[in-house]
């Protein structure tokens, strides 16, 4: 993967966070092996990376992996690793499962979600695009949601710029109102993205390491964090119920 910047063309690696079990869909399949329009989310994803040009992709892989990897084809010029997530500890503690795969890897990683089918190549190509022009350390993919109940807020300062992701259940009144929420999709550099996430700690309200609190790491050390909105906000909707199912069924029947 290249993306256009003003220090030239540099290769992108993917990070793709497929451990869950997603225990709201009530069935023994991993989540992301749940087939939408007859294929399962996890490849609808990977669809979009690779036509996006990633050629070199991890996949965190944890409830029952066997079956996740199983469902992986071989994808030609594509290199695709696993890396086990045992146990399930937040977003941060999952991509840092990845360091060892990507070792020799220096570079933007794009972070992205397995239960994510509607995103588009192009939205992952302009994040990147964003990324390398901006020069930041970390962007961040948003969507402007109504209601955005259930989303990480993005939190801005007077002049607007990104200063911290909070997650719903650690927010006040004030920031709860936010409608920029965090579509759970980065992009990061590596290798200084893995030594700075050994510095998360669990002092939330899920007692998890939240990958989103890079953002603050990062403004605390005065490097750039920037953001990408969505202009299609369903490209953000995730997949956590047989409803959620149904709805994008439908959307993918409207999608040109």
């Amino acid at each position: 993967m290249t993306g256009s910047d003003s220090q030239g063309s540099r290769e992108a690696a993917a990070v793709v966070l497929a451990a869950g079990k997603g225990t709201r869909m009530k069935s023994d399949i991993p989540k992301v092996a749940t087939e939408l329009a007859g294929r399962p989310l996890l490849l609808h994803v990977l669809d979009s990376l690779i036509a996006a040009g990633f050629r070199r992709i991890c996949i965190i892989v944890g409830y029952r992996r066997d079956m996740v990897e199983a469902i992986v084809p071989e994808y030609p010029d594509t290199r695709i690793e696993f890396a086990h997530q045992a146990e399930q500890k937040g977003t941060a503690h999952a991509f840092l499962c990845a360091r060892d795969a990507l070792a020799d890897f220096q570079g933007p990683v794009l972070v992205a979600c397995g239960d994510m089918p509607m995103i588009r190549a192009q939205t992952l190509t302009d994040l990147l695009d964003r990324h390398n022009s901006e020069q930041n350390s970390a962007t961040v993919l948003s969507a402007r949601l109504d209601p955005p109940t259930g989303y990480g807020r993005l939190v801005r300062n007077e002049e607007g710029k990104l200063t911290s992701i909070i997650e719903e259940k650690d927010a006040s009144d004030e920031i709860r109102r936010i409608d920029e929420v965090n579509t759970g999709s980065y992009i990061l550099e590596a290798p200084e993205i893995f030594e700075l996430l050994t510095r998360i700690d669990t002092n939330n309200a899920q007692g998890e390491y939240y990958l989103p609190d890079a953002i603050a790491l990062y403004r605390k050390q005065n490097r750039n964090v920037g953001s990408h909105l969505l202009t299609d906000a369903m490209e953000a909707h995730g997949v956590n119920s047989r409803a959620d199912l149904d709805l994008l069924e439908e959307k993918l029947k409207l999608r040109t």
